[in-house]
């Protein structure tokens, strides 16, 4: 794995360091870890244990395990985050600027590649990626050995055409045809974005219609809205609302009485956006227009956010909506959530674990660490709950029992 690990850091001239991988693509027989805190994932704090891992997947937790292959105490030791919302193959392109469907093919995978890798570098080791074609080939090369998190992925998205049009039986069509694809979500914009007003793009009637379909094929659907679309969204039994800038407190408290999931962003995507204007601006929608819109209304980002969480009973999952020059810090979502928000940071973190599983229909595989759970184990330096900038030093990553970085100090094997 080394070896191909610096062919491809090579071909992206990115430096992985002395220890950013140190296991191979196959899962050892049994690997011990010892740790004296544990964050399960589900709001518990578990001390002094000993995590057994065979063939993959967690065993037990047993305090008196022998043969401890990794002594992580002195650090929290947690499950893998997950992201339910990013576009793992958006970056920047040999120019340094946001690459588009101009650049060769080979250049994008390249591209999204290098995004899988910081992704899982920077600790999640699953990601929901909601927008991109593409993504399927690389969530396959993924499952046979290329570095990076689980992916999940929509496919290309379902757009609105903002008037109406749109007969059920082509609506239909749209979510079969991305079943025959391969997706495993249902991305669908019922609104435009924010840089060119947020005004919706299918009616409640509409989304009922897609989100019965998905329904009726096993799958979950994934809505970008704002304002009132949210309420639509929720309506029509869609699974997830993403975004909800600009909604007011009843249509949020729809979402919660649907039961479906809420995630709001307020750490990352649009600070990113902001820090990078020059890489961005003139392409596409990115005018200096849409970044005035951006600037002025993140505080409305955090209102939602604010309003969410003042809504009992509604489901807030971990997304960081991470495009170009994002990817590897979805962590900062945390700051967000907590900072401008007021999440508690175990909340915050559950949202990013076992909640963000639950969404995703995986929540008795991934996002916990307990028995017959998957290996996706992180570490950080330092305590996230009393210091939340410990979410931005991860030290240890492991992936289904594989570990792609352990960047502490040397392991001694102990009983």
């Amino acid at each position: 794995m080394r070896t191909f690990l610096g062919l491809f850091a090579a071909a992206i001239g990115l430096s992985l360091g002395p220890f950013q991988s140190v296991g191979g693509q196959t899962p050892a027989a049994r690997v011990v870890i010892d740790a004296d805190r544990v964050l399960n994932g589900r709001g518990q704090v578990l001390r002094d244990t000993r995590i057994v891992i065979e063939n993959g997947k967690i065993a037990q937790l047993d305090p008196k395990a022998a043969g401890v292959t990794y002594d992580l105490r002195g650090y929290t030791v947690l499950p893998g985050w997950i992201d339910t919302h990013v576009h793992i193959g958006s970056h920047f392109g040999r120019d340094g600027r946001y690459a588009t469907d101009r650049e060769p093919p080979a250049e994008s995978s390249l591209g999204a590649a290098e995004n899988a890798w910081r992704t899982l570098l920077g600790g999640f080791t699953t990601v929901q990626s909601v927008g991109e074609a593409s993504d399927k080939l690389l969530r396959d090369a993924i499952v046979t050995g290329l570095p990076g998190p689980r992916i999940l992925t929509s496919l290309e998205p379902i757009f609105g055409k903002g008037d109406s049009t749109g007969t059920p039986d082509e609506l239909r069509a749209m979510v079969r045809q991305r079943v025959l694809d391969g997706a495993d979500v249902i991305k669908i914009f019922a609104s435009k974005s924010m840089r060119v007003g947020a005004g919706p793009t299918l009616t409640e009637g509409q989304l009922k219609v897609l989100c019965d379909e998905a329904k009726a094929h096993g799958l979950r659907t994934l809505v970008h809205a704002y304002r009132a679309s949210i309420r639509d969204a929720a309506s029509a039994g869609c699974t997830q609302v993403e975004h909800a800038t600009y909604a007011a407190a009843a249509d949020v408290q729809m979402v919660a009485a649907r039961g479906a999931y809420f995630s709001p962003q307020v750490g990352l995507v649009i600070q990113n956006y902001l820090e990078n204007k020059s890489r961005y601006l003139g392409i596409g929608n990115y005018t200096e227009e849409g970044f005035a819109i951006m600037a002025r209304d993140l505080p409305e980002d955090y209102k939602i956010c604010r309003i969410a969480l003042a809504t009992p009973g509604l489901k807030i999952v971990f997304s960081t909506d991470a495009t170009a020059g994002a990817h590897g810090r979805n962590a900062e979502e945390f700051f967000g959530r907590v900072q401008e928000c007021g999440q508690t940071p175990m909340a915050a973190l559950v949202s990013a674990n076992s909640l963000a599983a639950e969404s995703m229909g995986m929540g008795d595989k991934i996002g916990s660490i307990a028995p017959g759970f998957e290996a996706d184990i992180i570490a950080l330096d330092g305590d996230p709950i009393t210091d939340l900038t410990a979410v931005r030093r991860v030290v240890f990553v492991m992936k289904g029992g594989v570990v792609y970085k352990w960047n502490g100090r040397p392991t001694a094997a102990r009983e």
